[in-house]
């Protein structure tokens, strides 16, 4: 029986490297080289896309101090991911490059602005990765003392889209015309001013960037709440996605594709991917021993715990590890927080922390050699409906090590049972993630 291959991705941050192990860059990425060289090998092994996460801010969310956050290089350095984006753009040729810019951080003009230079020097491999942000010290850096209401963040970022998508129309199709003999660069009646005036924003238009002849940028969003379901389901033309094990994956994807459906989309213009961290070993026995060596670290539990107080503003360093949690609701990322806790489990603290493996993003456990990873991600998929995984590093950190184990024993494992591409047949991101 033919099998319907999936979609890969992988997550990772413009931040230092496993720079404290033998296979790291020596934390020093500034460059940006150390990371284009990723894009190479994801490029190579057929990978859909690379994805940049970003922070606006040095955390104090565990213990009330940046410490801990500065000691382990968790979430800081971290830099603006859009230069790094043209950087990997113009060193590969196929593999989509999706960034995470903030609602918050960006007014819409600029936004808009951006990420239609990124389309044309990518080729129309560029994909917004929308955030609102939800960290009150990154709001206190753009002069606010503290974030607006969860619910009013989405209200406000509903607006935004709607502004953007009405700058990226600005242009009209075939506004460019580049006529010798009129000496007309572009035809002025197709160019308009959009003169948007909302509750929240603003903006006279048109943009000043040439239209893409690649259409709108690719959306990706990760909503984990029901409102950020909803707003996913809206506009992402891909949604990442953490699930508890395959029931909590497959009725994540449901639900996301109903709400996609009722907001008039159509549900299959969609991809939902799905956040993984495989550990690998050349024997099952191996890769369980890794595995153990890194959730037993007493280092690994506080950068899992500091990750998770990072992007929800709770301080986990109050709670004891082997107790449960108090229920808990925060105004920053509460759909994580909600998958993070599983409430009513019974799971202490602990625990939760093991099965995160490394912060919030492993839906399933992948444990064991590459044939036994690809045969289970595989299983996984069929269970679940689609559409495929983003990849990160259990460790939090990436190492040159961990990825040549991915792309190169994991991938040809998966290649071999036809579960992903073995060569590209597309060019844009949108075609190549409307492929199957």
């Amino acid at each position: 029986m033919s099998v319907k291959p999936f979609h890969m991705g992988w997550f990772m941050e413009f931040s230092p490297d496993e720079w404290n192990g033998p296979f790291g860059g020596g934390g020093s990425p500034w460059s940006g080289e150390f990371y284009v060289e990723m894009a190479q090998a994801l490029e190579r092994a057929c990978f859909d896309l690379i994805m940049a996460a970003d922070t606006l801010m040095v955390s104090e969310a565990y213990g009330g101090s940046m410490e801990t956050y500065l000691k382990h290089a968790l979430l800081v350095p971290q830099h603006d991911p859009a230069p790094l984006a043209a950087l990997m753009a113009s060193a590969t040729s196929h593999l989509g490059i999706a960034i995470t810019l903030s609602t918050m951080g960006y007014p819409p003009f600029l936004l808009a602005r951006l990420c239609r230079t990124l389309d044309h020097i990518s080729h129309g491999r560029f994909a917004w990765n929308i955030v609102t942000t939800a960290e009150n010290h990154a709001a206190q850096n753009f002069g606010l003392d503290k974030l607006p209401d969860r619910q009013l963040r989405y209200d406000m970022a509903d607006e935004y889209m709607e502004l953007v998508c009405q700058l990226f129309d600005s242009w009209e199709p075939g506004a460019i015309v580049m006529d010798r003999e009129t000496d007309v660069y572009a035809d002025y009646k197709k160019v308009h001013p959009i003169n948007y005036k909302g509750k929240f924003f603003s903006s006279r238009g048109p943009l000043n960037t040439a239209p893409s002849p690649y259409g709108r940028t690719i959306f990706l969003q990760a909503g984990g709440s029901p409102r950020g379901r909803t707003f996913a389901a809206k506009y992402a033309d891909c949604i990442i996605a953490i699930g508890a094990g395959v029931e909590g994956m497959k009725s994540y994807r449901d639900d996301v594709l109903a709400r996609a459906a009722e907001a008039g989309r159509n549900p299959n213009d969609i991809k939902v991917l799905f956040c993984v961290t495989p550990t690998l070993g050349d024997t099952e026995e191996e890769a369980q021993a890794k595995h153990q060596r890194m959730i037993t670290n007493p280092s690994f539990i506080e950068q899992s715990l500091a990750f998770i107080a990072g992007i929800t503003d709770i301080d986990f360093s109050k709670f004891d590890l082997d107790k449960e949690l108090p229920h808990l609701t925060t105004n920053g990322e509460q759909g994580s927080l909600d998958m993070f806790a599983q409430w009513g489990s019974g799971k202490k603290l602990r625990q939760l922390v093991i099965e995160a493996s490394g912060g919030l993003l492993a839906s399933v456990e992948l444990v064991g050699t590459p044939d036994q990873i690809a045969e289970r991600m595989g299983e996984v998929m069929r269970e679940v409906g689609g559409d495929g995984y983003l990849i990160t590093s259990p460790s939090m950190k990436i190492s040159r090590r961990y990825i040549s184990e991915i792309t190169d024993e994991l991938v040809p494992a998966l290649q071999r049972r036809g579960l992903v591409r073995t060569k590209y047949t597309k060019t844009t991101l949108r075609d190549t993630l409307k492929e199957f």
